[in-house]
């Protein structure tokens, strides 16, 4: 796939060709107009806070899901190398015995879950650490409904899901969480940086996300209230 195609086919990109998501795109363009755009800053307000907000462990132990992100002549960028080195504080503090690294192939020939593992392999691992590979996904919707088929207990959606922390960056982490609870996860946010630090690339990051989350919300929000089972069936 050449470099320029490559990153439409992940994340929200790959899905401007589906009906139900332009539709929900279409609903959240109107709601930013109506408002003069102040929907979309409380969305970035809500995203700003749960970036700020979120701790760096847990309490108790949980399954631990690491987000994975494009990597970089097949290594973890340094967002993606934050991320894990969060999950190795925790294995390290006895925060957590399973840890589930999620992320199949962003255009090398590694996937991402594969590329994690590499990372983690060059560090001492405490014993006794399970760890899993979700290879197959390509976005943070796919990360977690493949996680939830690998950790139900007997197959069946109806089992329970074991609680789980969500380790990815800062300005991700109101995103995952959403999801992650449209989808049944008890679950909490654990940041990978130690801190916010606003910068200019930062901000966009944060602008971007909160833009995400939006067209998610809304768009959910909106077939629930005119019986758009189709919409709302994606994001259960």
């Amino acid at each position: 796939m050449p470099p320029i195609i490559a990153p439409l086919k992940r994340g929200p990109w790959r899905y401007l060709s589906d009906r139900d998501v332009l539709h929900a795109a279409a609903v959240t363009l109107v709601a930013v107009l109506l408002s003069l755009g102040l929907v979309w800053v409380a969305y970035f307000v809500h995203v700003w806070r749960v970036a700020a907000r979120s701790p760096l462990t847990v309490s108790g132990h949980r399954t631990v899901l690491v987000f994975g992100r494009r990597l970089v002549r097949d290594h973890p960028e340094a967002d993606y190398e934050q991320r894990l080195g969060r999950a190795l504080a925790l294995m390290r503090s006895a925060q957590t015995e399973h840890v589930l690294l999620l992320g199949g192939r962003s255009g090398g020939t590694l996937s991402e879950a594969a590329a994690g593992r590499n990372w983690l392999a060059r560090h001492e691992l405490p014993a006794g650490i399970v760890l899993q590979l979700e290879q197959a996904s390509v976005d943070s919707l796919e990360n977690l409904r493949h996680a939830r088929s690998l950790l139900q207990e007997d197959g069946p959606v109806m089992c329970v899901l074991p609680p789980v922390a969500l380790v990815t960056s800062r300005y991700h982490l109101a995103r995952c969480l959403l999801l992650a609870r449209r989808l049944g996860f008890d679950s909490v946010p654990v940041a990978a940086e130690p801190r916010l630090v606003l910068n200019r690339r930062y901000v966009f990051r944060l602008l971007a996300e909160s833009g995400y989350l939006m067209w998610i919300d809304l768009g959910v929000r909106w077939a629930g209230l005119i019986g758009h089972r189709r919409i709302t069936t994606r994001l259960s």
